[in-house]
């Protein structure tokens, strides 16, 4: 019997590797910008095209290479960062396992250009699927430039299964976040398709932060700072009322790495119970400098998911410490009172004499002794004439209802009227005329009676579905009415937001909207669609975008539904307020002319009913 085990070469085992390693584009940016970091560059720029389908390039101004180790670093294991295993447990590098260039080189094209400071001449390399295709010697500033370019073009399975440029790019500007936001000293830019998106200066964490999301989040960050023997956290935490339902900015870093944490996490929305709505949550920007032999990075390859050795007290820190930023910085807002054409209270001054109060009071007065008091009438002289002509309504008695002898035939013993089945008719008819169809229950459901029982209605979710629809009709007709603004609204988006938006513009236009670009990430509100009024407009705009990345749709339809479904959560009635009979009538008449009358878009019920037996069971019948 032959042998049927036999060791992988090395292209086929680097390709393995890439599948784990290189997912995506911003897999490729993600240990292209860390290596540039790990060599003391400090201004690393990005450039990228067709969202990194067509080319990636990384420029950075570090050390630069050797010619020997450029050729090395190519290698699969190959590393600067560690030389033995106990390295791994004491590691102050963003790199470690000397897989990502050989899983990169694996999956696409890639030419090097790379030069230390002490070497007149640099090194120009040239590789496609792991085979080197060149080496020259060349004129290039010190550093390193990384040009990859077809990925996955060996891989077909793999680049097909690449989402929608839009998506690719979102997921490029979040691992570039996530980098840039633990470097504030590095100068970084980023580029898509000629199109700067960020050029950010070396600066301090909290100027990084507002440059990356916008000056509007500035306002409403909290500062952290706590350290102990375990470990130092410092950083950022959200005011509660910049709580949001959606795509909030939320980041931990553990000595300069970016991580996950859901325990950690959870530390943070314990903070801020009971201070924000359920459902929503707050941004925060927090870095934990531990020691390096305290955790544990090399368990996933991405590196984002981070052991720590002392777990649960490091939770215990970090939820003192943001309850005390809240509790500290949360200041309560001045009342501000309007002093124009108000007199001036004087200040007491100590040293100006104050006269005794003069009393005034009756000698003779004796409480023992009874006198006529007169008494104030209690209603005005003649309010009788207030009541002129107003007359009593009549009383509806029970022979005026049922008839003298109805009322002889069906009165049982203790006197209950019992109305004869002929008398039963005009009973029922006067109870319709005297109380409504529908009844609210605490504001929140509408309640009606059916043939198979008691149907109940939520009102929001109803409402829901019905402004759903009808925004879906208006959009595929073309047909959505849009309304000026006097005053246009400001709103500002950070760069993955910007791509979004851009790519979904066209659809707001036909919803009724109008947004004109300020630059910088800024848009003025200059129209919205008729019959929302009231709304936030700014909140509005911000959940529809966030809706839209949060899906990561690609498809018109696909846009249009989350579109649609994200103005009408914000649109409709809320749960609590108060509807008339005739608003009650017409959402139950517009939910039954709905295609789906039974779920919301998202599939939550809208409709219950009590059946009949089950009524009567509840009062032994």
């Amino acid at each position: 019997m032959s042998d049927i085990i036999q060791l992988l070469p090395d292209s086929v085992a680097n390709q393995i590797a890439a599948g784990e390693v290189i997912q995506r584009p911003a897999s490729v940016i993600k240990e292209l910008v860390e290596n540039a970091v790990d060599a003391g560059a400090r201004t690393i720029n990005v450039l990228v095209v067709d969202a990194g389908r067509t080319s990636i390039q990384v420029i950075d101004d570090g050390k630069g290479m050797s010619e020997t180790d450029a050729r090395l670093s190519f290698e699969r294991h190959a590393t600067s960062k560690i030389r033995k295993a106990d390295d791994l447990f004491s590691l102050h590098t963003m790199g470690f396992r000397g897989e990502a260039l050989a899983s990169i080189a694996a999956v696409a094209q890639i030419e090097l250009r790379t030069r230390m400071e002490s070497d007149e001449l640099g090194t120009h390399l040239s590789i496609a699927g792991s085979r080197f295709t060149g080496q020259e010697p060349c004129s290039c500033p010190v550093g390193s430039n990384f040009l990859v370019e077809n990925l996955f073009y060996n891989v077909p399975a793999r680049r097909k299964f690449l989402k929608s440029n839009t998506t690719e790019l979102n997921n490029i500007i979040t691992a570039f976040e996530r980098i840039v936001l633990v470097y504030p000293h590095i100068a970084f830019t980023l580029h898509s398709n000629g199109t700067e998106l960020f050029s950010l200066r070396a600066c301090n964490f909290r100027q990084r932060i507002v440059e990356v999301f916008g000056k509007r989040l500035n306002q409403d960050l909290l500062p952290i700072g706590v350290d102990t023997s375990l470990c130092r956290i410092h950083g950022f935490v959200g005011k509660p009322e910049s709580a949001r339902k959606k795509a909030p900015q939320q980041y931990f870093f553990v000595n300069d790495r970016y991580m996950k944490h859901p325990y950690f996490h959870k530390a943070v929305i314990t903070a801020f119970d009971r201070l924000i709505p359920q459902g929503e949550q707050v941004p925060y920007f927090l870095y934990f400098e531990v020691p390096a032999e305290n955790i544990d990075v090399n368990i996933h390859p991405t590196k984002t998911e981070i052991k720590f050795e002392n777990e649960q007290a490091i939770w215990q820190i970090l939820l003192a410490a943001v309850k005390e930023a809240v509790g500290k910085f949360n200041d309560v807002p001045a009342i501000d009172f309007d002093t124009e054409g108000k007199p001036d209270i004087p200040v007491f001054n100590p040293n100006m004499g104050m006269p005794a109060p003069k009393l005034d009071f009756n000698p003779q007065y004796n409480p023992f002794k009874q006198t006529a008091q007169s008494r104030k009438p209690v209603a005005p002289e003649g309010w009788e004439g207030l009541y002129a002509g107003l007359g009593t309504e009549p009383e509806i008695r029970q022979s005026d209802l049922f008839g003298q002898d109805d009322m002889a035939a069906g009165a049982d013993g203790d006197g209950t009227i019992v109305p004869s089945a002929a008398t039963a008719p005009a009973a029922e008819s006067m109870i319709e005329e005297k109380s409504p169809s529908h009844y609210q229950y605490k504001g929140s459901y509408i309640m009606t009676a059916v043939k198979s029982g008691l149907m109940i209605i939520d009102q929001h979710r109803a409402h829901v579905r019905i402004l759903y629809e009808e925004y879906l009709r208006q959009l595929s007709a073309h047909k959505s009415h849009s309304q000026k603004v006097l005053f246009p609204e400001m709103v500002q988006f950070s760069a993955a937001d910007t791509v979004t938006l851009e790519k979904i513009l066209p659809e707001m236009a036909e919803m009724g909207f109008q947004l004109d670009s300020l630059g910088g990430g800024s848009y003025a509100v200059n129209a919205v669609p008729a019959g929302i009024e009231g709304l936030n407009i700014v909140m509005l705009i911000n959940d529809m975008v966030a809706s839209v990345t949060e899906k990561g749709t690609g498809v018109k339809d696909e846009i249009d539904r989350t579109l649609a479904l994200s103005l009408a959560r914000n649109a409709a009635i809320p749960q609590g307020q108060v509807l008339g009979n005739t608003e009650m009538e017409n959402i139950v008449n517009e939910l039954f002319a709905c295609s789906n009358v039974n779920y919301t878009p998202s599939g939550k019920p809208v409709i219950a009913i009590m059946k009949q037996q089950d009524i009567e069971r509840l009062f032994g019948s």
